[in-house]
């Protein structure tokens, strides 16, 4: 009763945004010469409680972004908490902090990256990597951006458990492949994801994939209603999750 009760909740609200929208919306916000900052907060989840027990998953980010003329600050910060009525399924921890150079005024710049993960459902006690590469943008404006780039990225990690060779313990390089992508339909819609593929140079066999697309709703000028689709996959383990969910973002452009 308590899941129908939730899902009709969410398909009222998924109208009265479509109402909200009509009325209220002027645009997206954009970044712009008096705009340089932008932090966002989105709290998503599910619930599922039948007469076994209940199955929740709670998927919480936050990001901050600065924007110059000649360079942005990319930082993100995101955990995955999920249980069933057996057992703990997800206790994930990601952080990742990005700088862009030269991005605002062409079309090929310059990117480096740091990033630390630990992942209980991917089974990695501690993962760090950092490098360096090139991006190039396809389209950027106020309705579309799609942005591809590589790179390569030095990597430290912690199993817990033994991977395909018996390792426990690594390092590796890797190659960094990104693609970004954000659309705006008729300002009140907004489809984005960032998806990364990252196989070790030396094994082709050792890779991992983070898909992250979500789709928003805007209600009004600082609130969207979001589902977040997520996929990760560690190879060289064999472990990968898949996270759908739904909730709140909350967005302010300064």
């Amino acid at each position: 009763m308590l899941y129908l009760t939730i899902m009709k909740t969410m398909r009222r609200i998924c109208i009265i945004a479509i109402g909200l929208c009509t009325m209220q919306l002027t645009g997206y916000t954009q970044f712009s010469d008096s705009v340089d900052y932008y932090i966002n907060f989105a709290g998503t989840g599910n619930l599922n409680r039948t007469n076994t027990g209940t199955t929740y998953l709670l998927n919480n980010a936050m990001r901050f972004q600065v924007d110059k003329k000649k360079f942005s600050i990319n930082s993100m910060a995101s955990h995955v908490f999920g249980r069933n009525p057996n057992l703990k399924t997800n206790d994930d921890f990601l952080a990742t902090l990005n700088l862009d150079i030269l991005k605002a005024v062409q079309k090929f710049y310059y990117w480096g990256l740091a990033g630390y993960e630990k992942s209980f459902s991917l089974k990695v006690d501690n993962r760090f990597q950092a490098g360096a590469g090139v991006g190039f943008t396809f389209v950027d404006s106020p309705s579309a951006n799609l942005e591809l780039s590589d790179g390569f990225l030095f990597e430290t990690t912690d199993l817990g458990i033994p991977d395909r060779t018996g390792r426990t313990s690594y390092q590796t390089v890797r190659n960094s492949l990104r693609l970004k992508f954000r659309f705006v339909i008729k300002e009140i819609f907004r489809f984005n994801g960032i998806n990364f593929y990252q196989p070790a140079i030396s094994d082709g066999r050792d890779y991992i994939l983070k898909l992250n697309t979500n789709f928003s709703i805007r209600l009004y000028k600082w609130l969207n209603f979001t589902t977040s689709f997520n996929y990760n996959r560690q190879n060289i383990t064999s472990t990968e999750n898949l996270l759908m969910s739904y909730g709140l973002s909350l967005e302010k452009f300064f």
